[in-house]
Order: structure tokens, then sequence, then C-alpha cells
């Protein structure tokens, strides 16, 4: 089995939502960081667990961060699912091209006059 392309694994994670949640978290973080010059955090977590008998996972993903404030910090977590296949090129979110032809030319249900 290859390993998982990571960079394509997160941003197949809930609809590509999860990237763009994962920028803005550390955009708000640092510029926390900066403004305030405190320590700020930001954790991703990866729970998996088969989907019945087939070759699925289910992954739940998280992303735990913590801002500093002038008085304090200011925190928040989202948790979701995202079901993915398990195949030789790693974790994927389709097992086959989604977008590939149902049939050959040979096999094209209407033939041509």
């Amino acid at each position: 089995m290859k390993p998982t392309d990571v960079a394509e694994f997160i941003n197949s994670l809930n609809a590509s939502i999860f990237t763009q949640q994962v920028g803005t978290a550390l955009s708000a973080v640092a510029a926390g960081v900066v403004e305030h010059n405190k320590q700020g955090e930001v954790t991703l977590k990866f729970k998996m667990k088969r989907i019945g008998e087939s070759n699925q996972v289910a992954i739940t993903h998280t992303l735990d961060y913590i801002e500093p404030t002038k008085r304090g910090k200011r925190r928040e977590d989202t948790t979701l699912d995202t079901p993915m296949y398990v195949t030789a090129n790693g974790l994927e979110l389709f097992q086959t091209d989604p977008t590939a032809q149902l049939f050959n030319r040979d096999q094209a249900p209407v033939l041509p006059r």
C-alpha cells in the first residue's frame, strides 16, 4: 500500500471545509500570539473505525485550538466524521475515479450508424 497523500486526505475531509477551518484557526492563533505575546495551540486529532465488513473507515476528525487574547484565551473545537476507502493508494474519498467513463468504446450501449 502506498502512503496516503496527506494534502489530498485533509482536503477531502468534510468536503474541503475542514481545510478552511484549519487555515482560519492557524491564522487566528498566530495573530493572537503576535498581538498578545502569549502562546497559542492548534491540535488536529484523527480517530478511525471500520464501517461494517467493508474496506471503508469512518474518520472522526477534530480541530481544537486555543487563541490567546488580551486577558486570557479563546478556545474552540469542532468534530465531524468523513467515510473513506482504504485502497492500494492509501486512504481515498472514492474507491474508484467517480468521473471515469462507465463504458469503454467497445462496450458503449449505443452503436454509431
